[in-house]
């Protein structure tokens, strides 16, 4: 079993899912778990999701607390009170999601850290999910957003439309223990921040990507791209994701690198890299290998260096020409910017 969660949500008038929050996901449940709770709520085998009623959480409570599960159980207890859509999801195996509650489990999984990025199986999900006016009033579906406005201006009441997209931020829904985040809007539910993690305000962390930490996010980690401890992403830098473009190399930024302010990777690097502000290097930039006495060895695409550690990437001031030099020295991170006591 890869995962069960029971979670409450929102819907449009329609009565289809707009959004739901897990708050206690489970990894690998134990098995009397989930018998127990299929049972309650008479679910299917194989993944599945099931919508109850408050009138249902009593015997969903003492099917759970049979099962030993105290943590599940008090979950149910306080659910019971709830005037929201409440659901179960059963995922029995990581298939590509085929409804908004199993996008959002897998989601949740992601910034709860239970799975790391590429760890579940998200494709197809843009075509699951809808575009959802996120507001002050929670998630609203776009076409009844009109009339939403127009009631809440009858009734003296704000309604602020925060931003139109498939994605909520992540702290709406999960906080990670042992991070910062200067500006919550510029992290996507999905995202994945390790212990240590510093997003500062400019700092930006798609879903299904993130920071193992510690380390300094100034700049822009795309869908799809991992970062390695100890490394810092300078201000404006840029890590080229999969989404657009037809990409499918997976970016990654090693342990103990260093991307500058306004620079960019469109390749993956291995360990105690560094690339020079302002220097964006895509897979086909010609690049000049030096040795230790700074004499060129050979000229190569940047998608041969892929993966490799030790690298100092910068641009000669001269000639403008790319070169690599051998990186004698890790980064060193600020200790006091990455406390979180």
């Amino acid at each position: 079993m890869l995962s069960f969660a029971l979670g409450i949500g929102s819907q449009n008038t329609q009565g289809d899912w707009l959004d739901v929050y897990y708050p206690a996901p489970l990894l690998e449940p134990e098995d009397a778990l989930v018998a127990a709770a299929r049972k309650a709520l008479d679910a299917p085998g194989g993944n599945a999701v099931v919508s109850f009623l408050p009138e249902h959480c009593a015997a969903l409570a003492q099917a759970l607390e049979a099962a030993g599960n105290a943590e599940q159980t008090e979950l149910v207890e306080a659910l019971s009170a709830s005037q929201r859509p409440l659901v179960a999801v059963f995922l029995e195996s990581d298939q590509a999601p085929e409804s908004v509650p199993e996008v959002y489990l897998k989601l949740h999984l992601l910034s709860h850290r239970l799975v790391k990025p590429h760890g579940v199986d998200l494709s197809g999900m843009f075509g699951v999910l809808r575009n959802i006016a996120w507001t002050n009033e929670g998630p609203i579906d776009i076409e009844e957003l009109p009339s939403r406005r127009l009631r809440a201006r009858m009734e003296g009441r704000p309604l602020s439309v925060d931003c139109v997209d498939k994605f909520p931020k992540m702290t709406d829904y999960v906080v990670p223990a042992g991070v910062r985040i200067a500006d919550t809007a510029r992290v996507r539910l999905g995202a994945y921040l390790g212990e240590g993690t510093t997003v500062m305000h400019e700092g930006f962390v798609n879903f299904n990507a993130g920071a193992e930490g510690p380390g300094m996010v100034e700049g822009r980690i795309s869908a799809g791209v991992v970062v390695g401890k100890g490394s810092d992403l300078g201000g404006g830098c840029s890590t080229m994701g999969t989404l657009s473009g037809g990409g499918n190399i997976v970016i990654k930024v090693g342990e103990g690198c260093l991307i500058g302010a306004n620079a960019g990777i469109g390749i993956p690097l291995g360990d105690r890299c560094t690339v020079e502000a302002g220097l964006y290097i895509t897979s086909g930039a010609k690049i000049a290998v030096l040795d230790e006495k700074g004499q060129e060895v050979k000229t190569v695409s940047a998608r041969e260096l892929a993966n490799q550690d030790d690298m100092l990437l910068r641009r000669n001031s001269v000639s403008g020409r790319i070169e690599c030099l051998t990186n004698k020295s890790a980064i060193a991170l600020n200790e006091a910017l990455h406390a979180h006591n």
